[in-house]
């Protein structure tokens, strides 16, 4: 009995003494909120006023995870997440019972399924492509869905490895983004594509001046099969991007040929291209030294633009091209963007690449250039809907950072991701064990291919490239639906 009245006063006594904190801790908040000036919720309610904050903070862990149906998220809502999520992890895909998708949503792309697909041993996969016929090292392409720009820097260091030991395991190309190539890309053995963005990193003098000599170096690695000169991207067309001094850690300093420790600017463009034709000439230079194909990636946010390109294309000859054109769409991601630019600025995926593939139609350029697709194309459908549209390949960012592990918990731009994906913090790192990320990456390029070639038989061909608009019908606002091909015709070709 002693013993138990010993622990009962001893309970007491601590009950006492947290209730005392607790009210200390109150007194202290009240006094602190009445007296600051900055926040007027807090000033004129003490204390409970920092509740709205813990809630407005809580409010999108609980949306994600409690309140929003399946479809209802954005950027990219449970659905897709579960999708990739699946397919990464390599068990079965299927769903029971009806569709969560609703089909009668205006722009809903359905698939025009035959009455005789091909039986599967009729059924073949989807033929190498060759980008760059005119290069001195054309890059013949296995796989149409590849791996988009993530730079190690924006990513972690076991992100890269894991991406590109996923690449090479998938057979797939991997986008280096514009941070420049690491060993960790090289090592892998996966083809890349080398991005050079207006910073140049990498293949720059220290006054950011394309430097021929280390482009010739680079363009020296078997692996690096292409190289992409970014003039913008979806998610901040028209600017450029910013290095934090704490991020340029040595290896990346070293990686990208900047300062330790010191902030690292990109231009919101290219110095030294001013029109369509200048970066003609830029394009031809890089193709020249490295011996490579060489594309452009751009956000477009009218064909007007394209038009007066590809009239310079035909004046000096179609050898003058660049060998592809990647366009992202507006609804594309990145680390960190202003809002205005992320939510206004920039063609969206679904209107930009038709209206692209058609120009190129037009001018005769279609076999000439090929083109790329990216931005938000992460699922089958996605994938299919681009091919079909008129796209030679799709590139995806995020659905590989899905596979990955990515929550979806938006902090790229904050060092904390719970994943370890877009972190330089090593205790965040050490969640992402590369030994298992990078058969997941590999699992789900796989997937999307494999199920993307399944609608293509769905619908009557064998191969998914010869998917077309007439393959695909879009939803309109009276209801119906039309295809796809009635809402884009081919226009006539010029020639000359």
């Amino acid at each position: 009995m002693e013993f138990v009245e010993r622990g009962l006063n001893f309970l007491g006594m601590m009950l006492v003494l947290g209730v005392a904190i607790g009210l200390t801790a109150i007194v202290v908040l009240f006094v602190v909120d009445t007296l600051q000036t900055k926040d007027a919720i807090r000033r004129n309610y003490p204390v409970l006023g920092r509740f709205r904050y813990l809630f407005s903070t809580l409010g999108e862990f609980f949306r994600q995870y409690f309140f929003a149906m399946d479809r209802e998220e954005m950027p990219f809502n449970r659905a897709q997440r579960g999708w990739v999520e699946h397919a990464a992890s390599g068990t079965g895909n299927t769903i029971a019972f009806g569709s969560t998708r609703n089909i009668e949503t205006v722009g809903t792309s359905i698939f025009v399924n035959s009455a005789f697909p091909p039986l599967d041993e009729e059924a073949a996969p989807a033929a190498p492509l060759m980008i760059g016929p005119g290069a001195r090292v054309p890059f013949v392409a296995r796989s149409f869905f590849n791996i988009s720009g993530m730079s190690y820097g924006a990513i972690s260091a076991p992100a890269v490895k894991a991406l590109a030991l996923g690449a090479k395991e998938a057979g797939v190309w991997m986008n280096t983004g514009e941070g420049g190539v690491s060993d960790y890309h090289l090592k892998s053995g996966c083809d890349l594509v080398y991005q050079i963005g207006t910073a140049k990193y990498g293949v720059r003098t220290p006054e950011g001046q394309l430097d021929d000599a280390k482009l010739a170096a680079v363009g020296a690695h078997e692996t690096i099969r292409m190289f992409e000169i970014k003039l913008s991207q979806g998610a901040k067309p028209g600017k450029g991007g910013i290095l934090p001094g704490e991020k340029v850690t040595e290896e990346i300093a070293k990686v990208r040929g900047i300062e330790v420790g010191k902030t690292s600017h990109s231009p919101n463009r290219h110095e030294e291209v001013h029109n369509w034709g200048e970066l003609l000439d830029f394009v031809g230079h890089v193709r020249d030294v490295s011996g490579k194909p060489v594309g452009v990636k751009m956000c477009i946010g009218s064909v007007d633009g394209l038009r007066e390109l590809f009239e310079e294309i035909n004046a000096r000859g179609a050898e003058s091209a660049p060998d592809f054109i990647t366009i992202d769409g507006g609804e594309g991601g990145t680390g960190a963007s202003p809002m205005p630019l992320m939510d206004l600025v920039g063609m969206p995926i679904r209107d930009a690449l038709p209206r692209t593939v058609d120009m190129l139609h037009e001018f005769g350029l279609r076999q000439r250039i090929r083109l790329i697709a990216s931005a938000k194309l992460v699922n089958p459908g996605d994938v299919a809907w681009a091919l079909a549209t008129g796209a030679d390949f799709v590139v995806s960012a995020r659905g590989f950072m899905f596979s990955l592990g990515c929550i979806q918990a938006l902090k790229c731009n904050r060092n904390t991701c719970p994943t370890g994906i877009t972190t330089h913090d090593p205790r965040l790192q050490q969640g992402l064990v590369v030994e298992d990320k990078y058969r997941k990456v590999a699992n789900y390029a796989t997937s999307v291919i494999k199920d993307v070639e399944m609608i293509a038989h769905s619908v009557g061909v064998g191969d998914p490239r010869k998917l077309t608009r007439a393959h695909v019908r879009v939803v309109q606002p009276n209801g119906r639906s039309i295809r796809m091909n009635e809402l884009f015709p081919e226009p006539e070709r010029i020639t000359s």
